[in-house]
């Protein structure tokens, strides 16, 4: 959303579309998980007087409008692009199913992942480990608005201290939360890569497939 309050702000969807296109243009086979929080989170729910898997389901369709958002913008871009969502919408994207997934991958489509795990109670960080486990991709990238993991929230706290590398268990027993624990959790039992970094940086997503040194890494061994 931008620096708006709510929905979709057309230079940041460009802004990151256009990053997504020149790591494709590297051949490298990319998977997006896209949230909702621009639209609806479904933590909102119980305060609104809606119940928690309701609000949960709510939340899941946002994605799904974000997940068109970002097709749309990225193939008038020249990326070819698949939607699956784990909610059956299929008038305007595939069900998610893993073998097809792969194909489209390795037909060197950028495949957009919408709607979650398909189930209450689980975010978009643990959807998005769970897509990147059942891929086998090499590392999940957290795309966020600050420069990596931080004891505290640095937009906040001016002396948040900053960490370059920290390992899942350090990660878990902080208490840190800029990924949930869950989503930790799996890559941790997986040994999944993590590296949370600053998509508004430029070129950021760019610079970390040619290996520079962005963001935090969290991994077994540091």
């Amino acid at each position: 959303m931008g620096r708006q309050s709510f929905g979709i702000d057309p230079e940041t969807i460009k802004s990151i579309c256009l990053q997504i296109r020149d790591v494709k243009e590297l051949g490298i086979e990319m998977g997006i998980v896209v949230g909702g929080g621009n639209i609806y989170r479904g933590l909102r729910a119980e305060k609104q007087g809606i119940k928690r898997v309701t609000g949960d389901y709510m939340g899941m369709i946002a994605t799904i409008f974000n997940s068109l958002a970002l097709q749309n913008i990225l193939e008038s871009n020249g990326v070819e692009t698949r939607v699956q969502s784990a909610l059956h919408v299929e008038k305007v994207t595939e069900p998610y199913i893993n073998r097809k997934a792969i194909k489209h991958l390795e037909k060197g489509r950028v495949v957009i992942f919408a709607a979650g795990t398909g189930g209450p109670f689980f975010t978009t960080d643990t959807a998005a480990a769970l897509r990147a486990i059942e891929t086998s991709s090499n590392v999940l990238l957290k795309a966020t608005r600050v420069n990596g993991v931080y004891d505290k929230d640095p937009e906040r706290y001016s002396d948040a201290k900053f960490y370059s590398k920290i390992t899942y268990r350090d990660f878990l027993e902080k208490g840190l939360k800029v990924m949930d624990a869950t989503a930790i959790t799996l890559c941790s039992e997986n040994n999944l890569p993590v590296i949370v970094f600053n998509i508004r940086g430029k070129n950021n997503l760019k610079k970390i497939v040619l290996g520079e040194d962005i963001g935090t890494m969290i991994r077994e061994v540091i």
